[in-house]
């Protein structure tokens, strides 16, 4: 048996190499290269995203800066300063902070919409192809936009709720209001992303688990938290994990509206790696908050993969 295998691929080698009517014939260096030249992309993807990475990681051990133009070796120096001080656990407390509000809201949201447009009607298509205009905008474009807006004396939210005797609220110019007015925009930005996905996880559950549960009379509520929920939470999930990861690694949303203050209320730790980095010119210790803001979004990004894997093994044992 083997033996007859392995002479038809010999001769099915054969009829490629000499070349018989209507088969193109393939030299036989050129198929021993193919599986080495399909994976070429993939390699010189590897090493442009290594390659800068580790550059980082070397940079980090030094004290390169503007004013020190012969750096000396300072091994885990940079990243005891930045463990020790006040001002990183300042802002790792306003990075957690945004992150669970906006992606919280978000998924909430999201899912709310999600719903709304997964009854089939005209106005739910209508309103499904304009869900999708926040995420055509880019993020800093959508908070100058809304920077505008907010603007106590002349922007336009303060006016449309002046009847209401809201106007005049300082939206951005105090540490609270600049913080909510950060995730607002967020929200804005990307709760359709949510939505869309939730909407397909919606639009991809089987039929016949809902289609009983109305014979025997449930209501929409107890579908809702038996069915509905429990299979369209791996879908939801994933969402939370992309929006939970961006939300950590926020700069342009808050830079364009806040840049940070007033004083360091919306301080994350991308913009104060920007400062330290960019406008303080201390190399080194702006790179080295960056590895430790990496190494946080890896090690949260790992327990939600998992836990994410615990979800979708459940999923599958609801009945179809």
């Amino acid at each position: 048996m083997r033996g007859t295998a392995r002479k038809a691929r010999e001769e099915s080698g054969e009829r490629e190499t000499r070349g018989e009517p209507g088969v193109r014939a393939v030299p036989a260096r050129r198929r021993a290269l193919r599986p080495y030249l399909l994976i070429v992309p993939a390699l010189l993807l590897t090493g442009g995203i290594l390659y800068p990475f580790g550059l980082g990681l070397y940079y980090t051990v030094f004290d390169f800066a503007a004013s020190k133009p012969r750096p000396d070796l300072v091994g885990a120096g940079n990243y005891h300063r930045i463990l020790t001080q006040p001002a990183f656990w300042d802002s790792a407390r306003v990075t957690v902070a945004y992150a669970v509000g906006a992606a919280a809201v978000e998924t909430v949201l999201g899912v709310a919409v999600a719903l709304l447009l997964h009854r089939s009607s005209r106005v739910g298509r209508v309103l499904e192809k304009i869900l999708i205009l926040p995420l055509m905008i880019a993020p800093v474009i959508a908070a100058i936009m809304w920077k505008l807006m907010l603007q106590p004396s002349v922007g336009v939210v303060n006016h449309l709720l002046e009847p209401v005797g809201l106007g005049g609220v300082q939206w951005t110019d105090t540490p609270t209001g600049a913080l909510l007015s950060s995730i607002a925009v967020d929200v804005w930005v990307y709760t359709p992303f949510v939505a869309v996905l939730a909407l397909a996880g919606l639009r991809s559950l089987p039929v016949s688990p809902f289609e009983a549960a109305a014979v025997d009379g449930a209501g929409w509520w107890f579908t809702f938290r038996r069915l509905t929920l429990p299979m369209l939470w791996p879908y939801v999930l994933v969402a939370v994990i992309f929006r939970f990861m961006d939300s950590l690694k926020v700069f342009d949303i808050i830079y364009a509206l806040t840049e940070g203050g007033p004083g360091d209320s919306t301080m994350v730790l991308q913009i104060r790696a920007y400062l330290e980095a960019i406008r303080f010119q201390r190399y080194s210790f702006g790179i080295s908050y960056m590895i430790v803001l990496w190494a946080v979004v890896y090690l949260v990004t790992m327990v939600l993969v998992r836990y994410l894997g615990r979800v979708q093994s459940r999923a599958a044992e609801v009945p179809a």
